[in-house]
């Protein structure tokens, strides 16, 4: 890994008028769905990869790493990903499995196949060189920003985000800036080890934002909740699909529910909740949402997401 060029971009930061307009403070949206592969994971994935010349958009950026280094991938995916999803991973020449119904058991099989000599197993969030790739989300905003944030907003679903922007934190100096991170009720494993003070496993994934669907999170998870203040937020499918709909009217970018319930934070008013309980300072100069992906969604997927969630 001596200096080649990476696989993701510096994605833009734009002020949202409509966020800012519905939180009541400055947003500035980090637009890691214009990644090459539509979401914030080709930062970790592919810094994970390079030097070596797993489901939905972990898997995307697998095979858009592998393709770029020429190197055969096998994508293990759980029977919930979308035809669109595996349509996209075989374009990239990869070969899909699917195996299991959520991504814990997808990647027992991932872990299987790369007892296979000359294989390697990619773990799509629990890694340390995943968390590296996404710290540089961070230093890009250090870069963009004039001030440093008064918080983040971002998703958790297995942690590596999370645990990459805490990394991306302690590297600029912003140690001090709350991240307030959102899950979907059902797919919460996070909010749900931070209650228990311990790693705990959901029975099964239950929310619709798939792509939170970690039954466990990563230790890490919770050690960053130590370093660093960490603000857990739990909100309805409902909500997260809701906010979907709204950011395509507002921003015309079409989102996964799992972008969704970062966003359903400032469609809610859960940070002026947050602010009255004195959990984060009044008033906000500004707050970043890290606006994760989309690379699988449809509006035919976000039409059936609402029928199925009694939205229509």
């Amino acid at each position: 890994g001596g200096g080649e060029k990476p696989f993701h971009i510096v994605s833009p930061v734009l002020e949202s008028l409509s966020l800012s307009q519905a939180a009541g403070t400055k947003v500035y949206m980090k637009l890691e769905n214009v990644q090459p592969t539509g979401s914030f994971k080709i930062r970790g994935i592919g810094h994970l990869c390079q030097p070596l010349s797993a489901g939905g958009n972990a898997g995307l950026a697998a095979a858009y790493a592998a393709k770029k280094l020429g190197l055969p991938v096998t994508v293990v995916v759980p029977s919930t990903t979308g035809p669109a999803t595996v349509r996209k991973l075989e374009e990239l020449g990869a070969e899909v499995e699917v195996s299991g119904q959520v991504w814990d058991e997808a990647n027992r099989r991932a872990l299987e196949l790369a007892q296979t000599e000359g294989w390697v197993s990619i773990h799509p969030f629990d890694h340390p060189s995943v968390w590296q790739g996404h710290a540089s989300l961070v230093r890009e905003l250090k870069d963009s920003l004039e001030t440093k944030p008064d918080a983040i907003l971002l998703a958790v679903g297995g942690g590596g985000l999370l645990a990459g922007v805490v990394a991306g934190l302690h590297q600029v100096g912003w140690r001090d800036v709350p991240i307030v991170a959102a899950e979907t009720r059902g797919a919460h494993s996070f909010h749900a080890a931070l209650a228990a003070g311990r790693l705990v496993s959901l029975p099964d994934i239950t929310s619709v934002a798939k792509c939170l669907g970690a039954k466990t999170v990563a230790a890490r998870a919770l050690e960053c909740a130590q370093e660093c203040q960490v603000i857990s937020q739990v909100v309805e499918d409902t909500e997260a699909v809701r906010a979907v709909e709204q950011f395509l009217d507002d921003e015309r970018m079409l989102v996964q529910p799992a972008c969704g319930a970062a966003l359903a934070l400032l469609y809610t008013g859960r940070l002026q909740r947050l602010q009255r309980k004195g959990r984060l300072r009044t008033p906000l100069a500004s707050v970043v949402v890290v606006v994760c992906g989309g690379s699988s969604m449809q509006t035919a997927q976000l039409r059936a997401l609402k029928s199925q969630l009694g939205l229509e």
